[in-house]
């Protein structure tokens, strides 16, 4: 029976081209054995795979972004008489062509752009664990702090801030309860301070209880109980000394940007 061995060659990890053959062995009801040959760098390895795949009657089937080194396999097939079959390289030549831009040629590129896709899935179960203060343990692990009052985006600045790979765990403000002392150990610059005007979080507190089906009147949305709230976050970043942002009249992405710029230019003056 034809070719049963597929030989999986590439300059990375090889998952990308072990997926596309599994997925093209799987139309057939037959047994296709498939061997994965990653992290190839030199012309000497092609030439023994090219060998091992000649004496076993298989094909070879590979994902490599280095011109030369496709060349090579290409060359080194065709005199041994076995079948290959270049996964990446005519599509990269064809983008190329069409935009008139030169490849990275680069190995492993998608395997970094990877490793960025998992930073951001763990800084979001980060911000999620770490939300509305319910472990006091994530402000001494956090890349970013967020504090303020009820009704200052903290979540979803939270949130918004996790998509750019950043760990954030932010912490409610209340005159009852006082802030954990893990909150006064954090570095300034990594602590931002959510201010809001007392006008404006009366009506979006005042939305919310309408939106919950309450009357609008509730203490949560009286200004005087407001400014009592806004007075102990004033006194607890005093003490912290951390940056303030102003989010009265700021959409998330806006508020977001201002601390990410703040956020950059500390770690470079560190």
């Amino acid at each position: 029976m034809g070719n049963s061995i597929v030989y999986v060659v590439s300059d990375s990890v090889g998952e990308t081209a072990e997926h596309v053959v599994k997925a093209a062995i799987s139309q057939f009801h037959y047994k296709f054995e498939i061997r994965r040959v990653p992290y190839v760098e030199d012309v000497a390895t092609l030439i023994e795979i090219v060998q091992v795949a000649k004496e076993n009657n298989g094909i070879i089937v590979f994902t490599l972004v280095k011109p030369d080194m496709r060349n090579a396999i290409l060359d080194e097939s065709k005199k041994a008489g076995i079948i290959v079959y270049d996964l990446i390289g005519p599509l990269i030549d064809t983008i190329a062509s069409i935009n008139q831009m030169e490849p990275k040629n680069e190995p492993g590129v998608v395997r970094k752009l990877d490793e960025d896709y998992f930073q951001r899935i763990e800084a979001i179960e980060f911000a999620v664990k770490y939300d509305d203060g319910r472990d006091p343990r994530g402000i001494e692990k956090a890349d970013i702090v967020l504090i303020g009052v009820s009704r200052t985006s903290k979540t979803p600045l939270s949130q918004y801030l996790a998509h750019k790979g950043l760990k954030v765990a932010n912490v409610p403000l209340v005159p009852e309860v006082d802030p954990p002392e893990q909150l006064y150990k954090v570095p300034k610059e990594r602590c931002f301070g959510l201010m809001i005007s007392p006008e404006k979080l009366n009506h979006i507190r005042k939305e919310r209880l309408i939106s919950l089906g309450l009357h609008d009147g509730a203490s949560y949305a009286n200004i005087a109980r407001i400014e009592e709230e806004l007075k102990h976050f004033n006194n607890v970043v005093t003490r912290i000394g951390c940056q303030i942002v102003d989010v009265s009249s700021k959409a998330v992405e806006e508020s977001a940007n201002v601390i990410l710029g703040q956020y950059y230019q500390n770690r470079h003056i560190r």
